[in-house]
């Protein structure tokens, strides 16, 4: 994926449970062990890009990054242990792997991905 040259790309972020396996070998999106639940649609969210290689302020020296709008659903009641950033469309590329560290739940409540700050070692997506 060309992050820098083709800004009309989608990407979306979807939740799985602790029986998923995501890992590097991971190579598109795929419904097994996807989180269920009120407030959850199959597919997950679309993210907004909020920083992008296009952009002088994206690069620092040899790196590159992305950085991309915190994500969340209202409202809901789901348990996730980990995430997958996806190119939308097409074949459904993965992006990156998100792993939770443990089971993070919502109940009745807003569940949200907080990304990190955008910056040459910081953001979630860095190529150097």
């Amino acid at each position: 994926m060309d992050f820098s040259s083709d800004t009309s790309q989608s990407f979306k972020i979807a939740l799985y449970t602790a029986d998923a396996t995501l890992d590097a070998t991971t190579t598109v999106y795929s419904t097994t062990n996807e989180t269920s639940g009120t407030g959850y649609t199959a597919g997950g969210n679309t993210l907004t890009i909020a920083t992008n290689p296009t952009s002088d302020t994206a690069t620092s020296g040899t790196v590159a990054y992305l950085d991309f709008s915190d994500t969340s659903w209202a409202s809901s009641s789901i348990t996730a242990r980990g995430a997958l950033i996806y190119k939308a469309g097409g074949t459904t590329p993965a992006v990156a792997v998100l792993d939770f560290g443990s089971e993070k739940t919502s109940s009745n409540s807003t569940f949200t991905v907080e990304f990190p700050t955008a910056g040459a070692t910081t953001a979630i997506i860095r190529v150097g």
